[in-house]
């Protein structure tokens, strides 16, 4: 199958629109205050954006239960607005995927109105429905007693958000449909109208949330995957140059699936929580509060990673790539307890992986997780990382000019803006900017390009990698670190700090990372 060339040099940004940037002062993101900041983007050095649900939603989940999928959500702004997003984005070499949301929609969608009348309907099997209303099958979440038709729904995450019916590939019960019934076909139908639709007006791909999950009982994944090799199918013969990441976190399903791209992030993956997540889930189960690679302790297990990438990596060579972000609006931000210095080394490391890289809005500056804050629009703990766009130092870090916001901004004195990290050649986001720069120069550093591990020990500090002629050594622990390692190279680059490769013997200090031309 063809794989877009565009993505090997791709430098994702994860857009949150409510947050971003607010262009008529109503207290929420919108698609003119996003398109004002595109300049900003580019000189950042991103390429590619992902924007979450942008679509019209009474927002019980931030956008994934969405009423409409060919209307942009008004508080957003309009169609037209969405379209010359895209026009403007891509006037500056950027390309744009929006959230593809398949799995489910808002109870209050017209598809869900009619699938809950009691008269058969051509939407009755839209949705996963038993045959009587006092069905409780273990092993599903249901909803009952909410409509005059007899019979339970299935939900796929909160109350408000009925799942699509994409059918069972092992079935139980007589209401659960195959995959290959003609209603089941009209949903996948359906959501290739949604894509088309919006590929037609300009956006360069989906991500696709819980792609996973859209046929049920399907352990293998096998009905799922044959869906989606169907939808990649269509994008092949008609958009080539479009492309489909699954939020699976699995990239053998994914890409055998079909998809480009494929996350590697906290679920499903051990070795992404290895690295730099498990000391933030404190916040959420203190009892899982560990150490990981990437903290001052030093005592991290970086094979925990190693083990488990390389084989991914392995097993999709030449046929997709993994995305390993520095965060996004699921998850606790990645400064949480964490220095700006440690961000530096984090957000240089990212940048160099044989991966297609992807960052939080905000987190080139670290901006930080405000998690005291209350639950807003389904988000509970995921709130305190949603928060409004840090842009300067003025009136509400400069997101609005409202006095009113979606969600308060960071009001402390010390809390980090763009303005003024630009202005700091030391700083977070000009780091950030130097590793996307150094990617983008070298073609040892695309997606595609070669890694080797040269040295990863259990419990050892610091790792190093090969990237073609270059080599990277990595030392989050506070203690500097040495390794006997056969060369010598040139330092071209450092995150926060210095490090040496001569006869043999690399020495890297505390808390950096160093980039050494091979000799």
């Amino acid at each position: 199958m063809h794989l877009p060339e565009w993505l090997k040099t791709a430098v994702f940004y994860e857009i949150y629109p409510q947050s971003f940037c607010d262009s008529n002062g109503d207290g929420i993101g919108d698609f003119p205050g996003m398109t004002s900041r595109l300049d900003y983007l580019k000189e950042l050095g991103i390429n590619a954006i992902w924007i979450n649900p942008c679509f019209a939603s009474p927002f019980m989940d931030a956008g994934y239960d969405i009423t409409d999928y060919l209307t942009i959500a008004p508080r957003y702004g309009t169609n037209e607005d969405a379209r010359e997003f895209f026009r403007q984005a891509h006037r500056r070499g950027i390309r744009v995927l929006l959230d593809l949301v398949p799995g489910h929609t808002s109870d209050q969608h017209p598809w869900f109105r009619e699938s809950r009348k009691p008269e058969k309907n051509e939407y009755s099997n839209r949705y996963i429905w038993t045959k009587n209303a006092f069905d409780y099958p273990a092993g599903f979440r249901l909803q009952s007693g909410l409509s005059d038709r007899n019979g339970n729904y299935v939900v796929n995450f909160f109350s408000s958000q009925p799942a699509l019916n994409y059918g069972f590939e092992n079935r139980e019960y007589d209401w659960q449909l195959p995959p290959d019934h003609p209603d089941c076909q009209a949903t996948v139908n359906a959501m290739k109208q949604v894509m088309r639709f919006w590929l037609d007006a300009g956006c360069d791909g989906f991500r696709v949330d819980m792609a996973y999950s859209l046929v049920k009982n399907d352990p293998e994944f096998v009905g799922t995957q044959r869906l989606w090799q169907d939808i990649r199918g269509m994008l092949e013969r008609d958009y080539p140059e479009a492309v489909i990441l699954s939020e699976w976190s699995c990239a053998e399903k994914a890409i055998d699936a079909g998809f480009h791209l494929d996350f590697y992030i906290h679920f499903n993956c051990k070795g992404y929580n290895a690295l730099f997540q498990t000391e933030s889930l404190d916040y959420v189960d203190p009892a899982k509060a560990v150490s990981c690679f990437f903290s001052r302790e030093g005592k991290g297990n970086i094979r925990a990673f190693t083990d488990e990438f390389t084989a991914k990596l392995d097993y999709i060579r030449g046929r997709g790539y993994m995305c390993v972000p520095t965060g996004n609006h699921d998850m606790i931000r990645y400064s949480h307890k964490r220095t700006p210095e440690e961000l530096k080394v984090i957000s240089a490391f990212l940048l160099l992986l044989p991966c297609v890289p992807f960052l939080y809005y905000g987190d080139e500056i670290g901006m930080r997780y405000q998690g005291e804050l209350t639950s807003k629009e389904g988000g509970y703990f995921r709130t305190g990382s949603r928060t409004p766009m840090q842009w300067d130092a003025g009136k509400s870090k400069g997101f609005s000019t409202a006095d009113t916001l979606y969600l308060p901004v960071d009001g402390r004195e010390d809390a980090p803006d763009c303005a003024s990290q630009m202005a700091d050649p030391d700083s977070l986001w000009n780091t950030v900017r130097r590793f996307i720069a150094l990617r983008q120069s070298a073609p040892d550093f695309r997606a595609d390009g070669d890694f080797e591990i040269l040295y990863a020990e259990e419990n050892r500090y610091p790792f190093v990698f090969r990237r073609g002629r270059y080599a990277i050594a990595v030392n989050p622990s506070a203690s500097p670190a040495a390794v006997h390692l056969p060369g010598s190279g040139r330092k071209v680059a450092a995150a926060n700090g210095d490090g040496t490769w001569e006869s043999d013997e690399l020495r890297i200090r505390g808390v950096s990372l160093a980039v050494f031309e091979i000799a």
